[in-house]
């Protein structure tokens, strides 16, 4: 499928305050590529974002057990790329070979960062990725010796800026606090989860830290997974994410979050729908063009299984005029669920 005419330019984003710039759409590995979707299918969806100005991917060392990175490698090569016109990144906690000893394979020891980045590399057949994120928090290790070893990728060229993953605003803050005693670079960026229905830390907890120490953000399932898309307003289709209990991921968080808090999401969904009609979108585009407009976010990481989903992604950014102050007002009315203010602690 080529390009379509239809689709607008590609906006871009400094990532918090580096001078590296990011597309506002990105597009990541989580639950799809090296994972459901066929290589061939992943190769595709990355050449149709690429050719729509997404210059941003995201992978990690987890996802489908390293194959998710081995297939963006795979491709980057294929396509012949250059690397200086991309954004690369990869996350570095749980490790990838699940069969593995766990014991200093998992976590953010010096040990596992180092080693785990080493061999992310390798997977991506890459000489270095443009930001490593810390995936999680890890509460055992110091995190002096955390800040060091993420400095150490840096000063040996294997990374040239790290980030953190679902860390909270105090994680983030030590984390500062350590690097600026120690003359040491902090994590400029934070990938959290961030969508109309989860919006407690990058509206309300990590306020002060844009300010503060400009963090930048780039936000994942800013579709809540596919809830905001609308497909589920009449029960779970087939073919659909979570029609496939197959995957492990999707049958515990079905379970964990339970059918009335399911429900209560789908009925929320249903409830934008017509405020997407009167504006004459997709309720996807909505929803991912709310994301976007957020000037805190840096880029929004967007899944697609086909290129036309990729297609579907890029024309929310079209959506994004049409979001005056009057309708940001009557979606808040909707949603009713805007963070409080609060007092920063530090």
């Amino acid at each position: 499928m080529s390009k379509p005419a239809d689709l607008p330019p590609m906006q871009y984003r400094f990532l918090g305050r580096s001078g590296l710039q990011v597309s506002v759409i990105s597009l990541g590995g989580w639950l799809t590529y090296g994972g459901h979707v066929d290589k061939e299918g992943t190769k595709a969806c990355m050449k149709a974002a690429y050719d729509s100005g997404v210059n941003f991917f995201d992978t990690a060392e987890a996802y489908a057990g390293g194959e998710s990175e081995i297939v963006m490698g795979e491709a980057i090569k294929e396509f012949g790329w250059k690397r200086n016109d991309l954004v690369i990144s990869t996350k570095i906690y749980w490790g990838a070979a699940f069969g593995d000893n766990p014991v200093n394979n998992k976590g953010l020891s010096r040990k596992h960062i180092i080693e785990g980045m080493n061999q992310c590399l390798e997977r991506l057949g890459l000489e270095y990725v443009d930001v490593v994120y810390a995936h999680r928090p890890d509460r055992h290790t110091p995190m002096e010796e955390t800040v060091r070893a993420f400095n150490h990728l840096i000063e040996t060229d294997k990374a040239f800026y790290w980030g953190t993953s679902e860390w909270s605003a105090d994680e983030i803050m030590s984390a500062w606090r350590v690097a600026d005693r120690l003359g040491l670079i902090g994590p400029i960026v934070e990938q959290p989860n961030y969508n109309m229905l989860d919006r407690q830390k990058v509206d309300g907890e990590y306020r002060h830290l844009y300010r503060e120490i400009g963090l930048g953000t780039t936000v994942f399932s800013p579709l809540k997974q596919g809830i905001l898309t609308g497909k589920y307003k009449d029960g779970i289709p087939e073919g659909s994410r979570f029609s496939q209990t197959q995957v492990d991921f999707i049958k515990g968080f079905l379970k964990s979050t339970g059918t009335d808090k399911f429900q209560g999401w789908v009925d929320t969904a249903n409830n934008l729908l017509p405020v997407a009609e009167r504006l004459g979108v997709k309720l996807s585009a909505l929803a991912l063009a709310w994301v976007i407009k957020n000037e805190n976010v840096s880029s929004a990481i967007t899944g697609a299984s086909s290129v036309e989903q990729v297609y579907e992604n890029v024309r929310a950014l079209s959506v994004l005029e049409k979001l005056t102050p009057e309708v940001l007002e009557e979606i808040e009315g909707i949603l009713a669920n805007k963070p409080a203010d609060i007092i920063a602690r530090f």
